[in-house]
């Protein structure tokens, strides 16, 4: 799972859950594959983005040195940080871990790559 698809990841479907995001994540394994650089795909992704969120997956993927806690402004002037971004978002792959609902506790594994968010009949 590449860490921008963590970024839209949500337990809102949980019966109950008012908003279930960010949901709390955990790397037990990951990998880092290489991709080309696309600044401009960055920019347009950025606004699309919860910082916040993208800020906490940046800690627990040990890049957080590089990504500054708040979003600065005119970041498509740059360059550096956008490729730092485009690290973090497109080239981190998280093979196993978890993800939390920060509402309710539960836990969707991550196995091989695929986040597990099925839900039990009496959950929804």
């Amino acid at each position: 799972m590449k860490l921008s698809t963590y970024n839209f990841l949500t337990s809102m479907a949980i019966k109950g859950v008012k908003v279930g995001y960010p949901l709390k994540l955990t790397i037990t394994k990951q990998n880092v594959v290489e991709s080309e650089f696309n600044p401009v795909f960055i920019e347009k992704l950025l606004p699309k983005l919860d910082w916040a969120a993208l800020y906490g997956a940046a800690q627990v993927a040990e890049c957080a040195e590089d990504i500054p806690p708040a979003q600065p402004d005119n970041i498509a002037d740059n360059e550096a940080l956008l490729q730092k971004l485009h690290h973090l978002l497109f080239e981190i792959d998280v093979l196993e871990g978890q993800l939390e609902c920060p509402e309710t506790g539960r836990v969707f594994p991550i196995t091989d790559g695929i986040p597990n968010m099925l839900l039990n009949e009496d959950e929804v």
